[in-house]
């Protein structure tokens, strides 16, 4: 069974209560290790974001603390491979549902798909 590091845990300040309680549940049941790589984010950091093209918005869920982005974790090292963020997804829609929080996944998005991606609903979490 894998846990949050401290650095997880650092990264996930700011978060809201509910997505972190899931992420904190999820890490419990995942079959592949992952690391958290963003939590909020300032508009400067999302600014830089948009302009190297690995974000299409300033109006992001992560400036609101409402989105967390998830690094498999690999031998030592983050991979970007989508199979293993489809099994990280499986784990935060488990957790999600055992927790009873409703998250969607960047990975079911049709125009830019974000695999590490994962948010509190907007229509929920306005």
């Amino acid at each position: 069974m894998y846990h949050l590091g401290k650095r997880s845990r650092t990264r996930l300040a700011g978060v809201h209560p509910d997505l972190v309680v899931v992420v904190a549940t999820a890490i419990t049941m995942t079959g592949i290790d992952f690391t958290v790589l963003e939590g909020r984010r300032s508009i400067g950091r999302q600014r830089e974001l948009v302009l190297k093209g690995a974000s299409q918005t300033l109006r992001s869920r992560h400036l609101t603390g409402h989105a967390v982005d998830l690094g498999a974790y690999v031998d030592g090292q983050v991979r970007w491979d989508w199979p293993l963020y489809h099994k990280i997804n499986k784990a935060m829609q488990q957790a999600a549902d055992y927790c009873d929080v409703n998250i969607e996944w960047g990975g079911n998005w049709t125009k830019f798909k974000d695999g590490p991606h994962f948010q509190l609903p907007w229509k929920e979490y306005p």
